[in-house]
């Protein structure tokens, strides 16, 4: 009886432990894109404007720079940059959007082509995740207006619009690139600032100097895939160790530090990682790749 009741306990553990179990946690990472570099600042810069291009936000920019993140920059002021991230997995060929990092990915031939920050859906109209392949491409689109964008400006007051062609006010901005999930696709945009928020109604935009190269590399029939992963774990060929810690955007339920704990532990890290810094990355939710193995200085 004794022998039953523990199995009983046992039993109850691991389920708990498997419903607890974070279901967006990806497998351990081997790659960083982005860097650490100076930017000068150019006429007409603002850092909104520049943490779209380069994919780290404002706030995070003002404050490696000691600079207010509401006061003026000025043309060649010089502005560290960080926007290192972690590449989530690797695919044989086509496009990888991981949501809350907003970052898209391309990969030929198993290797990575190209990384560039993105625009995604704000958390009242999501992008939504799964598997896709590329049904369309388009040159000076014209956008045809969605039902339901013209029953949004017909309530805010706006002037509802039911086509707009190609041109400089076009929100597609100069490429299209439609997807197999109905209504989506990657697109540039005529608010390149806009880039790196969550404020298209499910779209994907690009700054229009990405766009412009990824658009000739993209194939009617080219696969992708668009994933919800806050949380990224990386362990670089040198033996140090990466975390990635996204806001929880669309408000999945995600539990960071046990996502980091779970990967940690899959991958016989534990030991090898400064969980003081890790606690940081956590709590800080930069969006940054951070190292934080425990032979780490600095970042």
């Amino acid at each position: 009886m004794t022998r039953t009741i523990r199995l009983f306990f046992a039993c109850l553990l691991l389920c708990s432990a498997a419903a607890r179990a974070q279901p967006n946690a990806l497998p351990l990472s081997h790659a960083l894109v982005g860097g650490q570099f100076e930017y000068t600042v150019q006429k007409g810069d603002f850092l909104i404007a520049i943490a779209a291009r380069f994919g780290e936000a404002a706030t995070d920019i003002a404050r490696l720079n000691g600079i207010r993140y509401e006061g003026y920059i000025y043309p060649g002021q010089r502005l560290q940059i960080d926007n290192r991230h972690i590449v989530p997995q690797t695919l044989d060929n086509g496009i990888l959007i991981n949501l809350p990092q907003r970052m898209l990915f391309f990969f030929q031939g198993g290797k990575l082509a190209g990384a560039y920050p993105v625009g995604l859906g704000k958390p009242s109209w999501p992008t939504p995740a799964g598997s896709f392949h590329v049904v369309e491409l388009h040159k000076n689109p014209t956008w045809v207006v969605p039902i339901s964008i013209q029953e949004e400006m017909r309530r805010e007051g706006q002037v509802v619009q039911t086509r707009v062609p190609p041109g400089p006010d076009n929100p597609l901005g100069k490429f299209w690139i439609g997807l197999s999930i109905a209504g989506y696709g990657i697109h540039g945009t005529s608010a390149p600032p806009s880039v790196y928020h969550f404020q298209s109604h499910g779209c994907i935009r690009l700054h229009p100097e990405n766009v412009e190269k990824l658009f000739p590399q993209v194939r009617v029939g080219t696969p992708g895939q668009i994933i919800y992963a806050p949380v990224l774990l990386a362990e670089l060929p040198d033996g140090s160790i990466y975390l990635e810690v996204n806001r929880d955007i669309y408000n999945k339920g995600v539990n960071a530090l046990q996502t980091v704990q779970e990967l940690a532990a899959a991958n016989h890290l534990t030991n090898r990682i400064d969980w003081q810094k890790a606690a940081s990355v956590v709590q800080q939710q930069e969006g940054l790749a951070r190292k934080i193995n425990l032979s780490a200085s600095g970042q």
